[in-house]
C-alpha cells in the first residue's frame, strides 16, 4: 500500500474503538496523525501510544468553530476520517426530540461541517482522502442503537456521495465505511447473551475487529484508492450481501 509518509490526517472520535484503529493504521502508514476527540484525556492516551508523528487535539464536531480550529491549527489536512459518532440504544418510542437532536448533531452534522470546512482546503491542494464512518444500522436499521443513530448513519452515506461528486474532479476522494458487529466498547456494554445472540447471525461466526475497519481505511487514504469515490464499503461479516 502507498505509504501515507508526509501526510497530515486528523481522525474525529479516535480516542478509542474504531477511530483509534484507524488512528493506528493511519500512523503505521507513515502519516502524522492528529487524535481529535471531545475527550481530550482519552485522545491524549492514544496519542502517547502512537509516539512520534501523533498528537492530540480537543474537538467538539457538532461545533463549526470547534471544527475550524482543529483544521487552522493543522494547516490541513490531507485526510480527514469523519467517524466521532454518538451511540444510544433507545426505543423509537422513548427518544425524546433534545436526545434525536444531539445524537444527529455529533453523528451527521459533524460529518457535514469536517466535509464542508476540509473539503475547500483539499480542492486547493489538488489532493485529499475523506473517509465517512456510516453502519450496517444505515443501511438496514440498527439492531443496537436507536432509530436516530440509524438515520444519521443513513444520512453520511448520502452526503457522502453527493460530496464526492463535488470534489470527484480536484484529486479529491470522499468514501464511506459501514460497519457492522465490531469489538467496540458500544458492543463491550452489551449482556453476554444479547452478544451471543447478535453472532449467531453473523455469517463469519464472528465479530469484526477495530483493526480491520482501520486498515480498510488506510486503504482508502491511500494513493493507490484514487479511482475509488463516493463508495460505500461493507465490513459486516456477511449480515447484509449485495
Amino acid at each position: 500500500m502507498t505509504s501515507l509518509a508526509g501526510r497530515t490526517a486528523v481522525v474525529t472520535g479516535a480516542g478509542q474503538g474504531i477511530g483509534e484503529a484507524i488512528a493506528g493504521a493511519l500512523h503505521a502508514a507513515g502519516a502524522e496523525v492528529v487524535v481529535a476527540d471531545i475527550d481530550l484525556a482519552a485522545a491524549e492516551r492514544v496519542a502517547a501510544e502512537l509516539g512520534e508523528r501523533a498528537r492530540a487535539a480537543p474537538v467538539d464536531v457538532r461545533s463549526r468553530a470547534s471544527l475550524a480550529a482543529l483544521l487552522d491549527d493543522v494547516d490541513g489536512p490531507d485526510v480527514l476520517v469523519n467517524n466521532a459518532a454518538s451511540t444510544v440504544s433507545r426505543s423509537f418510542w422513548e427518544i425524546e426530540p433534545a436526545e434525536w437532536d444531539d445524537v444527529l448533531a455529533v453523528n451527521l452534522r459533524g460529518v457535514f461541517l469536517g466535509c464542508q470546512l476540509a473539503g475547500p482546503r483539499m480542492r486547493e491542494r489538488g489532493w485529499g482522502r475523506i473517509v465517512n464512518l456510516s453502519s450496517l444500522a444505515g443501511q438496514q436499521g440498527g439492531a443496537i442503537a436507536g432509530a436516530h443513530y440509524a438515520a444519521s448513519k443513513a444520512g453520511i452515506l448520502v452526503l457522502t456521495k453527493i460530496v464526492a461528486k463535488e470534489l470527484a474532479g480536484d484529486g479529491v476522494t470522499v468514501n464511506a465505511i459501514a460497519p457492522a458487529a465490531v469489538r467496540t466498547p458500544a458492543l463491550a456494554a452489551m449482556p453476554p447473551e444479547r452478544l451471543e445472540a447478535v453472532r449467531a447471525t453473523i455469517p463469519v461466526g464472528r465479530f469484526g475487529e477495530p483493526r480491520e475497519i482501520g486498515a480498510l481505511a488506510a486503504f482508502l487514504c491511500s494513493e493507490d484508492a484514487g479511482y475509488v469515490t463516493g463508495a460505500t464499503f461493507d465490513a459486516n461479516g456477511g449480515l447484509f450481501m449485495r
